[in-house]
């Protein structure tokens, strides 16, 4: 009974009520539902026009690979390609891991750090002597707050960089995918040149041997022949790389193989886009321009938090107790104060402060970019849309209206066949130059897009290694 009258003295209890106090604190701090995806969904659909889901669960892993079986029955268009990636994509799978991370730190940085408890014992002569002490961390409890808004803009932070890698695997998607189908458009019309070529190398040989033809001439042919030979060689291996370039991004394996992919690529659109406040645009949009924002602004909030622990780093408090052979219990506490004798807090003042105008001046360069990174974009866009269109306009019926007077002069037995051909692989050669063309404009569309809401068109893509460091996690208290 005297020990227990002991342990309730008015010391104990107030410490006992600021551990009952702490719990509550640190039940306060739980993970949310969603884990932050949801944001990060909702993002990268306003950017892209598809959602995310991260396999979370079994379940989520399964409903993702139904919802790919169900894209891939039919020919694939951007879109759906996109989609696909989102769902599909292990590395994006992966990197959407630092987001659970971040929400870890979070609800880290809303509990107090466990107490420590001490025993000892030592005996002697006769003796038992027994000390015991609880110690919890008063300053972590004190600087809770300003620690958990910190973490909170780490975790904002980290659903930016989320939404960023999405953004980025659905541009790389979409760049892959155009190159795709313009390679494999491509290797049709350098077969049709390699047939011509063949046609016009047989002929050349037979009228060498006939007499006809002179030596000369049949090795211009036969030197052609071999140049298309190669071109479709080339053509052939490039249309298989970028199929697998984009089998690796959309995350398919087996079956899925065989996916398909359309005859050719969309046809130019009426008109451009008609962009108003593009800078604006970028600087409310870009993640890459929030994500230095807050990067900042995690900052600024570290830098209060080091000032207000400058002299203190740790301050602990509980309670101690006592007890020894032959003498009643002897009740107290404890208080663990750091001396700023050698250290008054200068240097981690002063670190703070550097990294703070570091985030400072990287927020202004990332603005300055993005600015003139949309600018560029956009004087692409339009040079691609206007070398299609003249591809589209002019290069193309003038090379068959030619083509079609070759044919009837052919007829008329004013030219040879030889000519005929030539003029053929001419036509061929301007097709492709719009195909090509084409292409350059879709990539350079969606270079735009990313420029004004996702990120640099320059930047890293998904299928390099992410070296970037990400921010650092709230430490414990």
């Amino acid at each position: 009974m005297k020990q227990q009258t002991s342990w309730a003295s008015p010391a104990i209890l107030r410490l006992t009520a600021m551990a009952a106090a702490s719990a509550f604190l640190a039940g306060c701090a739980s993970f949310s539902p969603d884990g932050g995806f949801d944001q990060v969904s909702a993002l990268t659909k306003e950017r892209t026009g598809q959602g995310v889901m991260a396999h979370r669960t079994d379940a989520d892993a399964q409903a993702a690979r139904s919802r790919v079986g169900e894209l891939l029955k039919a020919p694939l268009t951007a879109e759906s390609a996109v989609a696909i990636a989102l769902l599909n994509n292990r590395g994006l799978q992966a990197r959407l891991g630092e987001l659970q991370i971040a929400e870890s730190d979070l609800v880290r940085a809303g509990r107090l750090k466990n107490p420590s408890f001490s025993f000892g014992r030592m005996s002697g002569n006769g003796a038992v002597e027994i000390e015991r002490a609880v110690l919890f961390d008063v300053l972590g409890l004190l600087t809770m707050p300003v620690a958990t808004q910190v973490g909170q803009r780490r975790f904002e932070q980290a659903q930016l960089q989320a939404a960023y890698d999405a953004v980025t695997l659905a541009a790389d998607t979409r760049r892959t995918y155009f190159d795709a189908v313009a390679a494999q458009e491509l290797v049709k019309y350098f077969g049709q040149v390699k047939e011509t070529a063949d046609i016009s190398n047989e002929l050349a040989r037979r009228m060498l041997k006939a007499g006809n033809f002179s030596k000369l001439t049949q090795m211009r042919e036969q030197a052609f022949y071999a140049d298309a030979t190669a071109q479709l060689a080339r053509a052939t291996h490039q249309a298989t790389a970028e199929r697998e370039k984009l089998t690796r991004l959309l995350g398919l394996d087996g079956e899925q193989l065989k996916f398909r992919l359309p005859d050719r690529l969309p046809d130019l659109p009426r008109q451009t886009l008609q962009l108003q406040s593009a800078e604006q645009t970028a600087m409310d949009k870009r993640l890459d321009v929030l994500m230095a924002k807050r990067q900042t602004e995690a900052t600024a909030r570290s830098l209060d938090l080091t000032k207000a622990t400058r002299l203190i780093n740790v301050l602990e408090v509980g309670l101690h107790n006592k007890s020894e052979s032959g003498a009643s219990r002897a009740n107290g506490y404890e208080i663990e104060l750091e001396l700023p004798l050698f250290d008054f807090g200068s240097t981690r003042a002063a670190r703070a402060e550097a990294t703070y105008m570091q985030a400072v001046n990287h927020t202004a360069e990332v603005a300055v970019n993005a600015r003139s990174e949309v600018r560029e974009a956009h004087s692409a866009y339009r040079t691609a849309f206007e070398l299609a269109r003249h591809y589209r306009d002019e290069v193309v019926p003038l090379r068959k209206q030619i083509s079609e007077e070759n044919l009837l002069r052919y007829n008329g037995m004013l030219i040879s066949v030889f000519e005929l051909l030539t003029d053929a692989r001419e036509q061929v050669a301007g097709v492709t130059g719009y195909v090509q063309a084409l292409r350059d404009f879709w990539v350079a569309e969606t270079n735009l897009q990313t420029a004004l809401t996702g990120r640099s068109p320059g930047a890293a893509s998904m299928s390099q290694p992410n070296t970037s460091a990400g921010a650092a996690p709230v430490q414990g208290h």
